[in-house]
């Protein structure tokens, strides 16, 4: 594979970050937590292939380094994953990618729809600095939405729901926050890998971000801009009655919290995560 070059905006290290930045937590068997500033991203093994496992996500933009370097203290000196699977490609879930792309020879497999926004495409809408929320929100106009172009590295993830490399997972698209967001659920133990479809803590707040004080919300506020979606995905998701969950930001949850909170915000969601007011808010179209 080629050398892959990023743009400035998506390659520029960000000021802000979280108290479990750079810490990295199990959460179910062979599913890896790490905190990159503010946001997770998941090492995820094939618990029937030995030293095979797959990076779900690519954290915040110049983390590459990190995340090699808590790859190869978890799997040993040299390791890489055998794909990396991106949720969407909002600018903190893919930071990382340039970096971990011309380290390591890998595909990436993103959702059909979410393709134009890794190949160059086609940009995210803007972010929304006026949507209701705090100081994360108010800041999100500097934020970038610009197209990252991936071009041969990235490719579609099948049709089926299968996940290459991860036999016991499948993908399900949970749109909203984007149109080709997906999350990632394994059967067996019904662990889930959530993205921003839900995450459990107020993103838009500032000070919560920072302390990651654990509360159940919707996706981030200033970068979703189909709330309808928003709410079937969330539905969606907490059908599938999860035990455990990693979200794109926030801690893992699990148990009765998860099983709880997850209800609470399926049923409420008009209440709990659809701001007042907003570009993007639109409540004529609102549908439960």
């Amino acid at each position: 594979m080629d050398h892959v070059e990023g743009s400035a905006s998506t390659n520029k290290y960000i000021p802000v970050s979280s108290v479990t930045s750079g810490e990295g937590k199990e959460v179910a068997p062979g599913l890896y937590c790490y905190t990159s500033q503010i946001v997770n991203l998941c090492f995820v093994e094939d618990q029937k292939s030995k030293n095979s496992w797959v990076l779900v996500d690519a954290g915040m933009p110049d983390c590459a380094e990190k995340i090699i370097a808590e790859a190869e203290n978890r799997f040993g000196k040299g390791t890489q994953p055998k794909a990396i699977i991106l949720t969407h490609a909002h600018f903190d879930h893919i930071g990382g990618i340039i970096g971990l792309l011309n380290q390591w020879k890998v595909p990436v497999y993103v959702h059909s729809l979410e393709l134009p926004y890794v190949t160059g495409k086609k940009d995210y809408p803007k972010p929304d600095p006026s949507v209701e929320g705090g100081m994360v929100a108010r800041m999100s106009f500097l934020f970038p939405n610009e197209a990252i172009n991936l071009d041969k590295h990235v490719h579609p993830l099948p049709e089926d729901g299968t996940i290459p490399e991860l036999p016991e997972w499948r993908w399900l698209h949970t749109p909203g926050h984007t149109e080709g967001h997906i999350s990632l659920f394994r059967e067996t133990d019904r662990a889930l890998i959530a993205g921003d479809a839900f995450i459990t803590v107020k993103q838009e707040d500032l000070y919560s971000v920072i302390t990651q004080h654990l509360e159940i919300s919707g996706p981030p506020r200033y970068f979703t801009p189909d709330w309808t979606e928003a709410w079937k995905s969330v539905k969606k998701l907490q059908s599938l009655n999860p035990r455990t969950a990693v979200t794109g930001h926030g801690r893992p949850v699990s148990g009765e919290w998860l099983e709880e909170n997850l209800a609470k915000l399926a049923r409420e969601f008009d209440q709990i995560a659809i701001p007042d007011y907003g570009k993007y808010v639109d409540n004529n179209h609102l549908e439960q």
